[in-house]
């Protein structure tokens, strides 16, 4: 049974975030909206195998690996918590601040 998916504003941000660069980069929104649902598919397919992602070196969390991007995420009781959508190439550094 799959779990509800609750978004943290940090994830919410980030992920415009990266649809801005796109929409900047492209000069359409045509790849943000592919990008969009190929994260989509990734959360649905973690809200149904919650442990599926590797676990990482932060409390419960798991990171999906999305190339290039990575999905944080806890896996609680009833929910699963998107904590940040991560672009592999920043400075990975400045991960842990998410945390």
């Amino acid at each position: 049974m799959a779990k509800q998916v609750v978004w943290t504003e940090q994830a919410k941000k980030d992920v415009e975030n990266i649809f801005t660069y796109w929409n900047n980069r492209n000069k359409s929104n045509r790849y943000s909206i592919k990008l969009n649902k190929i994260i989509e598919s990734a959360i649905n397919t973690i809200s149904e195998h919650p442990t599926i992602g590797k676990l990482s070196g932060y409390r419960n969390v798991r990171f999906g690996i999305l190339k290039p991007y990575i999905i944080a995420y806890e896996e609680m009781e009833t929910i699963i918590l998107i904590i940040t959508i991560w672009d592999t190439r920043r400075d990975p550094n400045q991960l842990k601040t998410k945390f």
